[in-house]
C-alpha cells in the first residue's frame, strides 16, 4: 500500500525512517492531562508502541516506533478520554503551550490556554497553513519562551474581572533564529481569539509555503506587517465574550508548592507514567502537568496533599534517573527516533554529565539533534545545537557542535562552533 506521509502531518504524524515506522503526537492543552488520559496513552504506547513515551517542550507526548495499520485503534482510543493529535504536526495551529506551569496564576493561563485549544484545534479555518503556527500562554516573562513563538500571550495581570496579556509575535527558531516583537501590550482576554485568529489569516494570505510568520516579519518589516493585520481585523469583532467559569483543572500553583518529578530527556517508559497517574488519581486531585523542561508535575491543593504525594511516590519506589544533584538537560529525541537527528541526545548528554563542574552543573541546559532546535536552545542559560555532520578520517560521518550561552534578554549565541565532540566536552568542562 502506497502511504502519503505528507498528508499524515496534519494528524500529527511523522515518518520516522524509510522502514514505515511512525512518531505521533498527542496534543495536551496547557500540559494538563488526567491520570485516566495519561494511563490510556500508556495503553496505546504499549499496545502498539515501543512502551516508551517522549515528553516534549510543549507539554505534548510523543509515542513512535507506530505503524500505518494501527493509527486508526490508536486514534479512537484517544478519542475515547478526549485527546487528538490533530493538528501537533503539518500546516496548522500546534497545541497550545503553557510553559510557566510551576509559577504563579497558572491556573488563569492554563484556561485560557484550553479556550484557544478548543476553538483552534481540528479546526479547518486553521489548517492548511504554510508552515506550522505556535501559539502559547505564558504566567510572565521568566524562561522567554513568548520569544520564539507565532504568537506568545504573557500575562500581565487582571482588572476587575478581565485577564490581560501582552501580545508578541513573528517569533521562532529553526535554522534561522528569531525574537518575536511586541505587537500589543494588555490585551483584554476576550479580545485575543479576534487577534490571534487575524494574525492567522494574514500570515496565510501572504506568506509562501513553506515559510514561518517571522519570514513575512524580514519581508515585509514590522510596519508592514502590522498594516497587514490591522486590514485582516477591519470588520471582524473586537472581542468574543465568555462567561468565565471555574475552568483550571488543576489548583493555582501559590496553593501549595507544586511537587515535580525530573524526568531524564524527556522519555519515560510507560509503565512509570502509568504509576504516576496513578498516583495522581489515588493521592491528589487526578492531573498531571508536563512542564516545559519535560519533567512532571503534580500541583496539589494544599501542602498535606504534596505531602501525601511524596509518601506515595516513596511506597512506589519512583525515583528518577537522575538525582538532585545532576544538571538538567532539555532534549530532543535525537537519531534515537528522528528522521531529522544527527546525533544521539541522550547518550550525548550522558557523556556530558561527567564533565561537568559545579557551576556548570548549575546552569540549565538544552541539546538539539539538529538545526530545527526542537530543544529550544537558544533559551537556555547553555545550550549545545547539532549542526551537522563530517566525515573522519575513516570515512564515518561525526556530528559537529556549537554551544551557545544566553546570558541577558536576548537570544542566546554561540560561544564556540564546530566543534567535534572531545572539543565540546573540554569546552563544556572550560565552563567549570
Amino acid at each position: 500500500m502506497d502511504i502519503d506521509y505528507s498528508k499524515l502531518r496534519l494528524d500529527g504524524i511523522y515518518q520516522q525512517n524509510n522502514e514505515g515506522d511512525l512518531m505521533l503526537r498527542v496534543k495536551i492543552p496547557a500540559g494538563v492531562l488526567s491520570a485516566e488520559q495519561g494511563q490510556k496513552i500508556c495503553d496505546i504506547s504499549e499496545a502498539f508502541s515501543n512502551g516508551s513515551l517522549h515528553l516534549t517542550t510543549r507539554g505534548s507526548i510523543e509515542m513512535h516506533w507506530l505503524r500505518h495499520e494501527n493509527l486508526p485503534q490508536v486514534s479512537r482510543m484517544l478519542a475515547s478520554v478526549g485527546l487528538t493529535s490533530r493538528g501537533a504536526c503539518g500546516g496548522a495551529v500546534r497545541g497550545i503551550s503553557c510553559s510557566t506551569t510551576l509559577a504563579a496564576n497558572f491556573d488563569i493561563t492554563q484556561a485560557l490556554a484550553r479556550r484557544l485549544h478548543r476553538h483552534f484545534a481540528g479546526n479547518p479555518h486553521f489548517e492548511g497553513l504554510p508552515k506550522k503556527f505556535k501559539v502559547a500562554v505564558d504566567s510572565g516573562y521568566q524562561g522567554a519562551r513568548h520569544l520564539i513563538q507565532d504568537v506568545g500571550l504573557v500575562y500581565v495581570g487582571t482588572e476587575g474581572d478581565v485577564n490581560h496579556y501582552d501580545v508578541w509575535i513573528a517569533g521562532g527558531l529553526g535554522r534561522l533564529p528569531q525574537a518575536g516583537f511586541l505587537y500589543q501590550k494588555k490585551v483584554a482576554e476576550e479580545s485575543i481569539i479576534p487577534l490571534i485568529e487575524a494574525i492567522v489569516r494574514t500570515y496565510r494570505k501572504h506568506t509562501p509555503p513553506p515559510k514561518r510568520l517571522k519570514f513575512l516579519a524580514n519581508t515585509v518589516g514590522e510596519k508592514r506587517l502590522r498594516e497587514l493585520i490591522e486590514d485582516e481585523r477591519a470588520g471582524a469583532p473586537e472581542a468574543f465574550p465568555f462567561r468565565l467559569l471555574e475552568q483550571n483543572l488543576t489548583p493555582s500553583a501559590a496553593s501549595a508548592t507544586p511537587l515535580e518529578f525530573p524526568v531524564f530527556a524527556g522519555e519515560i517508559p510507560a509503565p512509570t507514567f502509568r504509576r504516576l497517574a496513578q498516583i495522581a488519581q489515588s493521592s491528589g486531585d487526578g492531573f498531571l502537568a508536563l512542564t516545559a523542561d519535560q519533567n512532571i508535575a503534580f500541583i496539589p491543593e494544599s501542602e498535606q496533599v504534596r505531602a501525601e504525594l511524596q509518601q506515595a511516590l516513596a511506597q512506589n519506589e519512583l525515583t528518577p534517573e537522575l538525582d538532585s544533584t545532576s544538571a538538567s538537560f532539555r532534549i530532543c529525541p535525537g537519531s534515537h527516533h528522528c528522521k531529522m537527528g544527527l546525533a544521539p541526545t541522550r547518550d550525548i548528554a550522558r557523556q556530558l554529565l561527567g564533565a561537568l563542574g559545579k557551576k556548570a552543573k548549575n546552569l540549565g541546559w538544552a541539546i538539539s539533534g539538529c538545526p530545527n532546535s526542537c530543544a529550544q536552545v537558544q533559551l537556555a542559560e547553555a545550550g549545545i545545537l547539532v549542526t551537522g555532520l563530517v566525515k573522519d578520517d575513516d570515512g564515518q560521518r561525526q556530528p559537529r557542535f556549537a554551544l551557545l550561552r544566553r546570558t541577558g534578554d536576548a537570544l542566546g549565541t554561540p560561544v564556540g562552533e564546530e566543534l567535534d565532540l572531545d572539543q565540546l566536552i573540554q569546552a563544556v568542562a572550560d565552563l567549570g
